[in-house]
């Protein structure tokens, strides 16, 4: 380039891998990643090695969606086999981690009846030791639980294995991102660089501000061979600035998905980031990175799963971000790692936990975090919460895809906060089975029958009406559906009208409307202006 000072391309891809697996919340803690490198990541390769045909077939059929197959039309079989024996040999310690903990909880099932556990500790595996806490319930049922700020400091967690992939996109199609690694390809720049590296947020801030391209590649240490497709991903064009919101009025942008900005002249609040990028020809409109502002006061995450912490959003905001507010984990159970630790790990210095009921205040606005039930296919998952969001006079709740399994909790919630003005609600009913997510952190498998009837869903008709009927709403918007195209990546989600989630969901809307409650099914891109004491 004839200039120094460019502009990071809106199309640029930075996406954040861990050993060539696309990087998402449980490859960060060192327990669930032990237990995904090996249940999930080895098997679906080995798999693929042995029978790379079937894997091709599976991912053309549109009942297998979101199944473990990768999708490298049966080919680069050597290069998976590669990454496999890499794997095998770099993750030693995750793999033995791994076995470790199906030893303990044997153990444990065997030997732990009811008396002091105290004698137990000299059998617990030896890579184990001083990391994990034995205990019982009330039931005398024996468990454990791992000091899991220990793990982040030992050897079963490396930065090493996070890298960065740098690509330009012109669609929103992907290969599934639980299901296929991502390989080496001739136009996309591989960064071995960790997650909290300082240069990511150099680079993503030359989005929509100038800066120096040699000094970004010394800062991300790009050799000669890399930078001709390096610096490819730069241009000369100015983009078009945010205009910071100035009105009077309480601004709400839905971005897609569970992704909602909320914006008053003072402060940015942003629900759970799944951003998509911008700058090719799109069928569907949406908002983009470019519409959001230059400071985030607060981003909220509702619960740990891809599609509501998806770290390709999140890194290049962190530069922008001022306080991060995730939900407390129960303090290091296997299926319920703590968010705190995994986003400062990550290089968030801001970030806030927050329990049920508890709020947050700030100039005339109030977060209240409030119950989240349900979705999590009945595990002891704490880590989820909602958000009940006070501006002014005017109350607004975001459930993001709580199951109403009982209606009684927000009930109780109303009594304590009083009716909202606006509820946003996913309907995503039908849900995958525990497995789908959770299988990798299970010692012994599930019954097919029992897995089946524990799902990853949030509410239907009747159980989205408990919620409006609890909290006597004016208007009320369906999200989180994961229909958007930029979604199918994460969520493996393709609907049609006889989708049950759409017809529940068709059903609740009908009903609001016959009771004079503003109703939709949010899908794209939709901006609503309300005043801080009624919606207009």
């Amino acid at each position: 380039m004839k200039t120094d000072k460019v502009y990071l391309k809106p199309n640029l891809v930075i996406e954040p891998l861990f050993d060539n697996w696309y990087a998402w919340s449980h490859l960060i803690s060192p327990a669930t990643a032990a237990m995904n490198v090996s249940d999930r990541h080895l098997k679906i390769m080995s798999s693929y090695i042995q029978a790379p045909t079937a894997h091709a077939s599976a991912v053309k059929n549109p009942k297998m969606l979101g199944g473990p197959f990768i999708d490298y039309e049966g080919k680069r079989v050597d290069e998976i086999e590669k990454l496999r024996n890499e794997t095998l040999e770099n993750q030693k310690n995750l793999i033995a981690f791994r076995e470790a903990v199906k030893e303990l909880d044997l153990m444990l099932k065997t030997k732990a009846k009811g008396y002091s556990l105290e004698p137990l500790y000299e059998e617990v595996p030896e890579i184990l030791k001083g990391y994990v806490e034995l205990v019982y319930d009330l039931n005398n049922q024996p468990s454990f639980r791992f000091f899991e700020a220990l793990l982040y400091n030992s050897e079963f967690y490396k930065e090493t294995s996070q890298t960065i992939l740098l690509w330009l996109t012109d669609n929103d199609e992907r290969p599934f991102v639980l299901s296929t690694p991502r390989l080496e390809d001739k136009d996309k720049i591989h960064l071995n660089i960790p997650f909290n590296h300082k240069g990511l947020d150099v680079l993503s801030k030359m989005r929509h501000t100038p800066g120096s391209l040699s000094e970004i590649k010394e800062i991300l240490e790009i050799s000669s061979d890399m930078e001709s497709i390096f610096e490819s991903f730069f241009t000369t064009e100015i983009p078009k600035p945010y205009e910071k919101y100035t009105g009077d009025k309480v601004r709400m942008r839905y971005f897609g998905h569970a992704c909602i900005l909320i914006e008053t002249k003072d402060v940015s609040i942003l629900l759970d980031p799944v951003i998509s990028y911008y700058g090719y020809p799109q069928e569907v409109d949406r908002f983009s990175d470019m519409d959001l502002p230059d400071v985030i006061d607060y981003v909220l995450i509702t619960h740990n799963h891809q599609d509501h912490i998806l770290f390709e959003t999140l890194i290049p905001l962190r530069h922008k971000i001022k306080n991060i507010v995730v939900p407390r984990s129960s303090n290091g159970s296997l299926q319920d790692p703590s968010l705190k630790l995994m986003f400062k790990s990550i290089g968030f210095d801001n970030v806030i936990e927050i329990d049920e009921m508890d709020t947050i205040n700030f100039k005339d606005c109030s977060i209240t975090g409030i119950p989240f039930i349900g979705e999590h296919s009945d595990l002891n998952i704490q880590a989820k919460i909602c958000h009940y969001v006070n501006i002014g006079d005017f109350k607004m709740i975001f459930v993001a895809d709580s199951c109403n399994v009982e209606s009684k909790i927000y009930q109780h919630v109303c009594e304590l906060l009083g009716e909202v003005d606006v509820i946003f609600l996913g309907m995503e009913c039908d849900g995958a089975p525990l497995s789908w997510l959770y299988g990798s952190l299970l010692t012994e498998p599930l019954a097919r029958d029992k897995d089946s009837s524990r799902r990853l869903a949030g509410s239907n008709f009747k159980r989205g009406k408990g919620l409006i009927d609890a909290f006597n709403p004016k208007e009320v918007y369906v999200y989180a559906m994961g229909q958007e195209p930029w979604l199918e990546f994460i969520s493996s989600i393709k609907y049609t009208d006889e989708s049950n989630p759409i017809v529940q969901s068709d059903l609740l809307i009908k009903d609001c409307k016959a009771n004079n409650i503003i109703a939709e099914r949010l899908f794209g891109e939709k901006e609503i202006m309300y005043n801080k004491t009624a919606s207009v």
